[in-house]
This record gives C-alpha cells, structure tokens and sequence, in this order.
C-alpha cells in the first residue's frame, strides 16, 4: 500500500534507457522503481559522503 506521506516523482525517459534500466532492475532483483530509488539513495550516500551530511529544514519537507 502506497505511503500518503511519501512525495509522487514523475519522470520522462526514452524507450531505449526504460528497457535498460529495467533490464538492470530485474538482474538485480528490484523494481524499477525500486532500482531508481536505490539508484537515489545512492547518490545521496556519496553526496554525503564528500561533502557532509544535508540538512532538511521542518519547511523543506512539504
């Protein structure tokens, strides 16, 4: 069941770089979304990593 709190991220990809990352996300065992939002989460992990953590301010959460 879908988490109401959770914010909606709608994205455009061509069919080409769709059957790729889904071809990824079903060799890893994910999703596609689930492989998008590992692939986020990822991102962030480093961000944090070379530059120290981010900050969420209670007004950036809306």
């Amino acid at each position: 069941m879908r988490n109401k709190s959770n914010k909606h991220l709608g994205i455009e990809i061509d069919p080409e770089l769709h059957q790729k990352i889904k071809y990824v996300a079903e060799y890893e065992g994910r999703s596609i979304n689930g492989q998008i939002l590992y692939l986020i989460r990822q991102c962030v992990k480093k961000f944090e990593s070379e530059n120290g953590p981010i900050e969420i301010k209670p007004d950036d959460q809306k």
